[in-house]
């Protein structure tokens, strides 16, 4: 689980998908309880604060683009609005795919 976290390429379950979203909120909550309100205007806490949310937003999107992998579909399509809930409740394919072999599989052996 979290192989390769910010590549995304590959195919994913939908319950590391779903982990992923709350690493991602757990992260995001981390920052803003590290860093609160920006009132002092530090250079360095600001590029801190694009830098860490740069990388978060990466992982959640590298993450979905391979859960759309296991869906058969391309990585693009976690850009359409309720799409989420469709990666986190709809099966993935039961076979392999253009994207790689099911992930549910790879498990098993």
């Amino acid at each position: 689980m979290f192989r390769d976290a910010f590549s995304p390429s590959g195919r994913i379950r939908r319950l590391e998908y779903g982990l992923s979203y709350l690493a991602y909120f757990f992260g995001l909550l981390i920052l803003q309880l590290v860093l609160g309100p920006n009132d002092n205007n530090n250079f360095l806490v600001a590029v801190f604060d694009v830098v860490f949310f740069s990388l978060l937003t990466w992982f959640l999107l590298a993450q979905g683009t391979k859960r759309c992998h296991d869906r058969g579909k391309s990585g693009w399509y976690q850009l359409i609005p309720f799409y989420v809930f469709w990666m986190l409740f709809a099966d993935g394919d039961a076979e392999e795919n253009a994207y790689g072999p099911n992930p549910k599989q790879l498990l098993r052996r």
